[in-house]
């Protein structure tokens, strides 16, 4: 059964695991601009615009609010579901390129990025990544990204 809240999702982890899972979500916390949302999302922790504030919610669920993040601890490691990245070529590859400069192995898909143990971490890259995107800067780049999606010209191609 799925945790109903993240104390109880924090709480079902083995030592080891939680550790790693609240040091990455405390970097998280301590960089998230106002606006955003921490709560379960998918089976894992995530981190959210509110319809309070996005009203429409996500265009493949309008029952759940816009995902911004999301931290799970899997069987083999830790991922963070990065899908503020996502939306921004440039973004995304800005967080590579700061991960990598701190000599720290990247192991990272599309927008997930998989992490064994906390020693391979740059928590200040993570924090500095989650304060660099407003509110209102996702959801924007959300729109624009749902507008080429539907746009005639680009299905046309």
């Amino acid at each position: 059964m799925p945790a109903e809240s993240v104390q109880a999702y924090l709480a079902a982890l083995p030592d080891d695991r939680r550790a790693l899972v609240q040091a990455i979500r405390a970097a998280i916390l301590a960089a998230l601009p106002p606006g955003y949302e921490e709560g379960i999302q998918y089976g894992m922790i995530g981190y959210y615009v509110p319809h309070s504030l996005f009203p429409a919610g996500y265009h493949c669920d309008p029952k759940q609010p816009l995902p911004f993040a999301g931290l799970a601890s899997q069987k083999g490691y830790v991922s963070l579901h990065l899908p503020c990245l996502y939306m921004s070529a440039e973004r995304s590859e800005r967080f590579a390129l700061a991960w990598q400069a701190t000599g720290k192995k990247l192991d990272m898909g599309k927008g997930c990025v998989r992490i064994k143990s906390l020693d391979a971490v740059p928590l200040a890259v993570i924090g500095a990544m989650v304060a660099s995107i407003a509110v209102s800067d996702f959801v924007a780049d959300y729109q624009r990204g749902l507008s080429a999606r539907k746009s005639p010209a680009k299905n046309a191609k």
